[in-house]
């Protein structure tokens, strides 16, 4: 792999011992006097809000875990064809000043033939929220 350096900066002041781990992933390890792990520079996924979409011939679903939202902290609107989803919660901390925050935000696309102006969203009580639509019956399209 080559490195092209504009000839004003200087090849004597770069520490390269620092530079090229985190540049190489692969090369996770010791590098001299460094020990450093490409999971340091990936962030920790949060799963809080993964979910399920399905469409077969009787609708449309989506169910996303929002366990660590209350239902007054979820958003979910129609636009285009997507369905959005947003979730956005605020407490104070416990010890000191401020505030600790948790947001999402997803869109899941709308199969044509889902009857958008009969989308419905509920929260069951083990903190899925459930978002579904009928298809159009034949007449409607």
């Amino acid at each position: 792999m080559d490195f092209v350096f504009p000839s004003s900066m200087g090849n004597g002041d770069i520490q390269w011992e620092k530079v090229l781990p985190p540049l190489i992933p692969r090369l996770s390890g010791t590098y001299g006097q460094y020990n450093w792990s490409p999971t340091l520079l990936i962030p920790e996924t949060d799963n809080s809000s993964s979910a399920e979409v399905n469409c077969d011939d009787r609708g449309f679903t989506v169910q996303v875990d929002v366990k660590h939202f209350n239902p007054k902290d979820l958003m979910v609107k129609v636009t285009g064809d997507f369905v959005e989803v947003q979730g956005k919660h605020e407490e104070k901390k416990k010890v000191g000043p401020g505030f600790t925050t948790r947001q999402f935000n997803r869109r899941y696309r709308i199969p044509k033939g889902v009857d958008t102006m009969a989308l419905e969203s509920a929260v069951s009580p083990d903190g899925i929220l459930i978002i579904s639509a009928p298809m159009m019956q034949n007449g409607e399209l």
